[in-house]
């Protein structure tokens, strides 16, 4: 036979087996030594993925051509491993043999497969020394190097200086631009190329279509499609069209052209379902799921991943452990890359045991399913849990990446732990990540939101190219600081830098608005998100509503909360409960939180210390209880926030021993813990217990404020302490260096005035060195009532007159106090004084707690008197409020 049989023969092998005896007879016939025999074996071993046998050809040849050197080297890059193709490519240099352009073609290739950089960098330098820095496909391999490696200076540079240049060259550069930072200049080189007379090929459109993503351009992915249209370029353009027009959030046409799309094939239905679930349309995403199932069809890893995702962002556990058993029949569920959404769907339902067992469970858990993990614990509330298991990580000797610490970033800004985000950012400065755009971004964001803004601008000036999301790590952080003008500041800024302003900037300028109270201004950011089509976003709505409840619109926040087409998570039931207490609606605040159970949304953190307050507004005692087992259940307790809301709730339900239990087992009190207990103490009336608990808040050096000493003096007066609360008010200014406010001196004049200190009491409110306010007179008002000191109570009246026109309870008391007197033509008279204006009096009701509904009495305005405090005798009006005990 002759070579080339042997040759065709070869070429005809389909399989290991047919190649291995074509490969024998080679060898009988004495072929094995020339070198042309060799480099086709060399290639139909590669062929077949065996670079081992390809390699063990070349090896054994006498002495193996150029040509069987680049066979080896492409062999190699084309199975991935390009550190084999550059230690081949620096072998045949040292055995003395010239490379030629087709050598520089392929280990460029593998340069960038690597990224070896400096390797390439030598190897352009050879190139230059044999004067093919003109040749049109070693300058693609660099141009491609250089694009991989993020050095899109050079690409260009290489690429600006071709004198003729192929439709791959032009490939090559707008792919660079496309995943680089300049987006716009890969639509304008691709647009310049069509200019110069080369037509873009099926290619040409995959490389600039995720630029066209990037700018979510919808025109220029219609006109494409035109393009792709009229050349028919086939099923691999339709299935990008699909990802195109989704990531442009045009998913009505991304779901028209796989409706036309006559040869289905898995990849276009897991890409029409990946767009379904970019655009948070998850039913949609579901829908295909079970369409999928129905007709049999065979489904590939991105449609698992794409279902378990929406199972787990609609929190629908029963349909994710059926996608969970779907995955095990196909024996795909061990794979890394579908075992991480199932761990992540479970933990967004709530499944926290079931998703870290399934992660210590798989066989080979890489960086990605612990990412995962952490990153979801994050977000769904779970700050200290994510810690935990980045613990846990690091326990079985897995390093974190940029993507880990990314996801953990978070974390620290919800715990304003500075000093953890500061040995992050140390971490990531050893690991040389810090430099990476996403991660300086992420830092940025946690300095911002711990307070710390010097550290925040630092590492914005350091950002070369500032995208929008950058800004709005700024803007946010100020906003959620408090600091309302810098965070307007930025967003102007931001204006003028000739970026535009997306979702994520109305979510950081929106509470800015609801801090200043400023509906207008609040007003006129909804009608900006509506015009920039922001409206339909949810987080954009949660800030809305939240902004409209906080301004006092609280019909809007309803309305935007009821809107139809507004996908209710658990981030706006959270508001809306919060709104509802805030508001003065508990009843309807409780009603809405098991709504949210109903609607299967896991409460979390945030949801537990917005219902707590709605729980002690009501007394209800049996709900506070519940909430309190299931903040238990759920893990919540050591955290200080709740372990305050709970002190406050039971002291108003009633319970103060079960507010002393709380406070005690509390490992991390802070000021505002101390604070609570204090005010149950004052409402419970006993003054001793809050003078105790005070000197020992001195004594422990926790830092007392103004609301330290409001809650203890309140204590005092209520326990007719008088002395206590005359040491403790001079103590403010010696020792605390707190000045005291009108709310001080209030209970300053009602521990004085109860007990009839009278002169006292009138120096105390001449030496105020601000004007008295409606507490310091109404103080005096009712000490007055008490010892029915008329006169006085008359001034006092006259001057809550002046503050407060409106109110009728000043009057009401006034005419209890002539009737005390025995002065019944005067009460008479302030009676009809009080109609004469057209003031009502408020009725007074009260609240019993029952297993079905509450009791409600309405006192009649006629023949009512006020309630007596029953501690001092003082009589006292209830308006809006409910006099709260548990049943």
């Amino acid at each position: 036979m002759r070579k080339n049989t042997y040759i065709r023969l070869l070429s005809s092998c389909k399989n290991l087996r047919s190649l291995l005896q074509a490969h024998a007879r080679i060898v009988i016939a004495g072929l094995d030594q020339d070198a042309s025999t060799t480099t086709h074996l060399i290639n139909s071993y590669s062929s077949l993925q065996r670079c081992d046998l390809a390699r063990s050809v070349l090896d054994t040849a006498p002495a193996p051509s150029v040509v069987s050197w680049n066979s080896m080297i492409r062999a190699y890059t084309r199975s991935s491993q390009h550190r084999e193709a550059l230690k081949m490519y620096r072998s045949m240099a040292g055995r003395g043999l010239e490379p030629d352009r087709y050598t520089f073609t392929f280990v460029l290739k593998a340069c960038a497969g690597a990224p070896d950089l400096q390797e390439g960098a030598l190897i352009r330098r050879e190139v230059c020394r044999r004067g093919l820095e003109s040749d049109v496909f070693i300058c693609t391999g660099l141009i491609d190097m250089y694009c991989k490696a993020g050095d899109l200076e050079s690409a260009r540079e290489i690429f600006d200086k071709l004198p003729v240049r192929d439709v791959v060259a032009w490939n090559s550069m707008i792919a660079g631009l496309s995943h680089g930072s300049d987006p716009l200049e890969a639509l304008a080189l691709f647009k310049r190329m069509q200019l110069t007379g080369v037509v873009p090929q099926s290619v040409s459109l995959l490389n600039v279509f995720p630029a066209v993503s990037r700018l979510a351009d919808v025109d220029s992915c219609r006109c494409m499609h035109a393009y792709g249209i009229r050349m028919d370029f086939g099923s691999e353009v339709s299935n990008a069209l699909i990802d195109t027009y989704a990531k442009c959030e045009d998913v009505e046409s991304a779901r028209l052209v796989f409706d036309l799309f006559r040869t289905r094939d898995d990849v276009s239905w897991s890409t029409m379902m990946a767009g379904y679930a970019h655009n948070r349309c998850f039913s949609e995403v579901l829908g295909l799921y079970d369409n999928m199932k129905a007709i049999d069809l065979q489904m590939n890893k991105v449609s698992v991943i794409s279902a378990l995702l929406a199972a787990g962002e609609i929190k629908d556990l029963e349909k994710g452990k059926e996608i969970h058993q779907f995955a095990k029949k196909q024996a795909i569920d061990v794979d890394v890359l579908v075992a991480t959404p199932i761990i992540t769907m479970y933990a967004k339902c709530g499944e926290l045991e079931k998703a870290e067992k399934l992660l210590k469970g798989l066989p080979e858990r890489d960086l990605v399913a612990w990412s995962a993990l952490i990153a979801v614990l994050v977000q769904s509330g779970y700050p200290k849990k994510a810690l935990s298991v980045l613990q846990d990580m690091k326990n079985e000797n897995m390093k974190p990446n940029n993507v880990t610490l990314i996801s953990i970033l978070p974390a620290c800004a919800e715990l304003s732990s500075l000093r953890l985000g500061k040995s992050i950012h140390c971490y990531a400065i050893k690991a040389d990540v810090d430099s990476d755009f996403s991660m300086g971004t992420a830092l940025l964001s946690m300095y911002a939101k711990c307070g710390h803004f010097s550290y925040a601008h630092i590492l914005f000036d350091t950002v070369q190219y500032k995208d929008v999301v950058t800004w709005n790590a700024l803007i946010n952080g100020y906003s959620q600081n408090g600091e309302v003008d810098q965070a307007i500041e930025m967003y102007q800024k931001l204006q003028f830098s000739g970026l535009h302003p997306d979702a994520g900037t109305m979510v950081g300028l929106i509470p800015a608005c609801a801090l200043l109270n400023d509906l207008k201004q609040g007003t006129s950011v909804h009608a900006l998100s509506i015009k920039r089509g922001f409206d339909s976003d949810c987080h954009v709505n949660s800030a809305l509503i939240d902004m409209y409840s906080k301004c006092g619109n609280f019909p809007s926040a309803l309305y935007l909360f009821n809107r139809l087409d507004f996908i209710r998570d658990k981030v706006s039931w959270n508001i809306m409960i919060a709104a509802y207490t805030q508001n003065g609606d508990a009843k309807k605040a409780l009603s809405a939180f098991r709504q949210m159970r109903l609607e299967n949304h896991q409460p979390n953190l945030v949801t537990y210390v917005s219902i707590l307050p709605a729980a002690a507004y009501l007394a209800a005692l049996r709900e506070g209880m519940s909430y309190h087992s299931c903040i238990i259940k759920m893990g919540f307790l050591s955290y200080t926030v709740v372990g305050n809301s709970l002190i406050d709730m039971y002291a108003k339900c009633g319970k103060i021993d079960l507010s002393k239990r709380c406070f005690d087992e509390m490992e991390n009190k802070d000021t505002v813990s101390w604070n609570s207990m204090l005010a149950g103490y004052a409402v419970h009336g006993q003054g001793d217990h809050a003078v105790a608990l005070f000197l020992l808040m001195r004594k422990n050096h926790i830092e007392v404020d103004s609301v330290s000493y409001v809650n203890v003096l309140s204590a005092c007066r209520h326990a007719g302490l008088i002395e206590e609360g005359k040491r403790i008010f001079h103590t403010m200014q010696e020792e605390c260096r707190i000045q005291p406010d009108a709310e001080h001196y209030a209970c300053m004049v009602d521990l004085l005035g109860r007990a009839g200190l009278f002169d006292e009491t009138l120096r105390l409110i001449e030496k105020m060195p601000m004007e008295p306010d409606a507490g310091v007179w109404g103080a005096l008002l009712g000490a007055s009532m008490m010892y029915s000191n008329v006169k006085l109570g008359e001034v006092a009246l006259k001057y809550l007159t002046e503050i407060e026109p409106g109110n009728p309870a000043h009057s009401v008391v006034l005419s209890n106090m002539y009737a005390q007197s025995g002065r019944w033509a005067d009460a008479g008279k302030s009676r009809l004084n009080l109609k004469d204006t057209g003031m009502k009096k408020t009725p007074g009701c009260s609240w019993k707690e029952d297993k079905i509904e509450a009791m409600k009495a309405a006192a009649e305005r006629q023949g009512r008197t006020c309630k007596k405090d029953t501690r001092g005798g003082a009589p006292t009006t209830m308006n809006s409020g409910w006099q709260a005990a548990a049943e």
